[in-house]
């Protein structure tokens, strides 16, 4: 066990990663030991001989991102990411699935060093680097200058079968071929095990053809291939000048293991007391040592760390020169990088809503953006093909395209689901305040991407218009009804139904300070003003709920809530109720989550305790009882599917009238 020889000590170095691997996953009893078996040769050489990253400062700004996609595999990037010098110990590893460790059982952004994205989600990492590769082309093209290249940096990915079954994977990865990001490469563990069987139960197709049909470059290598192999399949995707590269490696799940390898088996369990002490004897490794690192091998994997992170150094030298050349650019690269505002950023928002005329929040919301992308270099974004209807192109901006990459509008086309899962890579890469924009009922699309962002408090704004059946002729597959539920559901994600202009724009603003995912419903049909001043209407969107109009004569004695287009309703409402002697109040309350941040005082200060409360919104009434606690709830809600007719029609047919509201807040009392 103590060979000098460099192939030796590869071989070793290999096979520590691999038994990392399984001790962590035997310790834990769970996890999958075969994808960190058969890739270990893999992230050997990425991380000795390929990529430029600097353990002692993960987050350096040109470094390469790396992405394991199939993150299932965690161990894999823990135990080489412990072995060259990341803040990661023996004893992390140890308590790799534990409680308050810092080995989760999928990578975590913000818990694991070197993680640059959450994955598990198959197909999700794969799509999200996307977003990281995009990102470093468009930041290049704004800042490099000639001689300068401060922003050059690649992206690679480690994928499986089932990343590349999904249909999310698809999305993203024909966007790649269309936009040319040359510096994402994917290495596709292309290992023919999927946890029901061998993939061809489910899996056939010629997954290298279906990449170069979308405009990949496509590599393979062979089960027979080496570490030096590897090395040079990622030379060659480097050397690619205008596709990204699909390296095909195959691989065998569980590899050294006797009774377990290219079998479902070494997926997602523990191999077993007698399995590990086989597969080590297999791998010429002492059968009953657990976590073992040999000295010489861990001196070998920490020098390959710090002459990664040589690149760091060099980079920080061309980036004073680039200072020194340029100190405009490079302040504003480092603010871009690091996600400051500048001081007036929302100025330009006060012209929003001025002229008090009704205008359709999708509109208003068209208006914040190109307001805020006159002080906000960084706000960039676009629409899954929906462009016009979303309000959501930044004039002026072009548009990103092959060869354009300093454009702000991203076309996405037809592709919701990739949208997301891209925006998250522009947000979590960094340079960029990313939005994106579809018909609210389409959210479904996009649903596990808008999760990843809550989960990883990615800055991503998502433009949701066609809020409701107030959308008219579309009808019922095109009219949100539970959309508004299951995003206020999401923990993490605020959620803002705008009710005017004003209060639009007020939306927007706490969505550029916001140090997560926000979701905006937005109307198609017009919007009256509220009567209200600007100043109390930003004030209490900032808070989720305020006081629209409150009772005269007395204390209120019924509170009528409602958000975005039903505020109009409720206060017409109001108007009946006044006339026959009680005495509501208005609440607008664009956002749920807000309001539940918003504290106590503030909340019972809107809410009178024991003052009866009618919800009208034009959606399912689910949520809201639990929000508004605190005294009797009733609700004007949509319970089922909406139907196609012109958007008055429907208001009427579904009881979203002033006399129905009025009469269902009349029988309420204190």
């Amino acid at each position: 066990m103590t060979p000098t020889d460099p192939a030796a000590l590869e071989r070793r170095s290999v096979d520590t990663i691999r038994t990392l691997a399984i001790d962590a996953v035997e310790a834990a009893k769970s996890g999958h030991p075969g994808t960190p078996m058969a890739l270990a040769p893999l992230a050997y050489a990425l991380w000795t001989g390929v990529m430029r990253y600097d353990p002692a400062d993960p987050h350096w700004p040109d470094r390469d991102r790396f992405v394991l996609s199939a993150g299932h595999a965690s161990m894999l990037q823990y135990a080489v990411s412990h072995l060259v010098g990341y803040d990661l110990s023996l004893d992390d590893l140890k308590a790799f699935r534990q409680w308050g460790s810092r080995t989760p059982g999928h990578p975590e952004v913000h818990e694991v060093p070197g993680v640059e994205t959450t994955t598990g989600p198959l197909g999700q990492g794969i799509s999200t680097a996307v977003g990281f590769a995009l990102a470093e082309r468009m930041l290049a093209a704004r800042f490099n200058r000639p001689g300068h290249d401060v922003v050059d940096h690649r992206t690679w990915v480690v994928a499986g079968d089932g990343d590349l079954m999904e249909g999310v994977a698809s999305e993203a990865c024909s966007l790649a071929g269309h936009w040319g990001l040359h510096k994402l490469t994917v290495f596709y563990d292309d290992n023919r095990i999927t946890i029901d069987g061998t993939t061809d139960v489910s899996f056939t197709e010629d997954v290298g053809r279906r990449f170069e049909a979308y405009g990949w470059n496509v590599l393979r290598v062979s089960d027979t291939a080496g570490v030096a192999d590897l090395v040079a399949a990622a030379d060659a995707a480097r050397a690619e000048r205008s596709r990204p590269t699909l390296v095909v490696v195959r691989t065998h799940i569980g590899f050294g293991s006797p009774h377990k390898q290219d079998s479902p088996k070494a997926h997602g369990e523990p191999l077993g007391r007698d399995e590990v002490r086989l597969t080590k004897e297999r791998y010429g490794w002492p059968p009953d040592a657990t976590f073992l690192v040999p000295e010489d091998v861990l001196a070998h994997m920490r020098a390959a760390g710090r002459r990664a992170a040589q690149a760091a150094v060099a980079w920080r030298a061309r980036f004073d020169a680039y200072r020194a050349a340029f100190p405009a650019e490079a302040r504003a690269l480092l603010d871009a990088l690091e996600g400051r505002l500048p001081a007036d950023f929302d100025a330009g928002l006060a012209a929003v809503g001025a002229d008090g005329k009704p205008v359709a929040t999708r509109k208003a919301s068209g208006a914040a953006i190109q307001a805020l992308a006159a002080r906000v270099p960084t706000l960039v974004g676009g629409s899954a093909d929906l462009a016009g209807s979303n309000n959501t192109t930044i004039q002026g901006g072009g548009l990103v395209a092959r060869g354009d990459f300093a454009a702000r509008n991203l076309a996405f086309g037809v592709r919701e689901h990739a949208m997301g899962a891209i925006l998250n890579g522009l947000a979590l890469h960094g340079g960029f305040r990313p939005f994106g924009g579809t018909f609210l009922v389409f959210s479904d699309y996009l649903r596990p991407a808008i999760r990843l962002s809550a989960l990883q408090r990615a800055r991503v704004v998502y433009v949701f218009t066609h809020d409701s059946i107030g959308l008219g002729e579309d009808g019922p597959t095109h009219q949100p009804v539970e959309h508004l539920a299951a995003l206020r559901a999401i923990p993490g994600l605020v959620t803002l139904r705008p009710a005017d202009a004003v209060e639009t724009a007020a939306a927007w603003r706490v969505a550029l300070g916001a140090d997560g995912p926000v979701a905006l419903a937005l109307t198609r049909q017009d919007l009256a003003p509220l009567p209200c001043p600007r100043a109390d209407v930003e004030r209490g969107v900032a808070h989720g709920g305020y006081v629209v109009r409150d009772a005269v004569g007395g204390a209120p004695d019924v509170v009528l809530v409602a958000s975005g287009s039903e505020v109009a309703l409720a206060l017409a409402a109001a108007d009946r109720l006044a006339a026959a002697g009680r005495r509501p109040r208005v609440v607008s309350m664009p956002s749920l989550c807000l309001f539940a941040r918003a504290g106590t005082a503030y909340r019972a200060s809107v809410l009178p305790p024991g003052v009866p409360r009618l919800v009208v919104e034009a959606a399912t009434g689910f949520g809201w009882h639990g929000a508004l606690a605190g005294g009797p709830v009733e609700t004007v809600t949509l319970e089922r599917f909406g139907a196609s007719a012109p958007a008055a029609r429907l208001f009427a047919e579904f009881g979203f009238t002033p006399e129905h509201v009025a009469a269902r807040a009349a029988a309420l009392r204190p």
